[in-house]
């Protein structure tokens, strides 16, 4: 596949991930502010918040592409995207179980911690693919 047509497929999906950070922000502030517990909450932000850090952290990945083929910074680009669906997905997860039937599905806690490494992943990879346009 040519390099415009990766970078235009990417940028779509950092499109879809942005929309779905607002709706998922907007859903939390509206609707499951009136019944989550303060605490629930408080997690289902943290959620949001690294949600956006990372999708603006995919974007900064998609520019270290460059010109020309990076595996880092595609290394660093679904390290981020994987990091927003396992970190902040089971956030969200956990934090609305009780209202959506989850109580039982005790994996869900580890898969945080799963997507935190990743997100540590690809903060190097990027630093990787920036430091050195040659690395490849």
């Amino acid at each position: 596949m040519e390099e415009r047509q990766v970078l235009n497929k990417l940028g779509l999906l950092v499109g879809f991930m942005g929309a779905m950070a607002v709706v998922l922000g907007a859903f939390g502030a509206h609707s499951l502010k009136a019944v989550l517990p303060v605490d629930k909450l408080v997690s289902y932000n943290t959620g949001i918040s690294y949600h956006f850090y990372h999708l603006f952290a995919m974007i900064f990945a998609c520019f270290g592409l460059g010109s020309k083929d990076n595996k880092w910074a595609k290394r660093s680009f679904w390290c981020f995207f994987l990091g927003i669906i396992l970190f902040s997905g089971s956030i969200y997860l956990l934090a609305t179980r009780d209202l959506i039937g989850l109580v039982n599905y005790k994996w869900l806690g580890p898969i945080t911690p799963v997507g935190g490494v990743l997100f540590i992943l690809g903060w190097i990879f990027l630093g990787i693919s920036l430091s050195n346009k040659n690395v490849n």
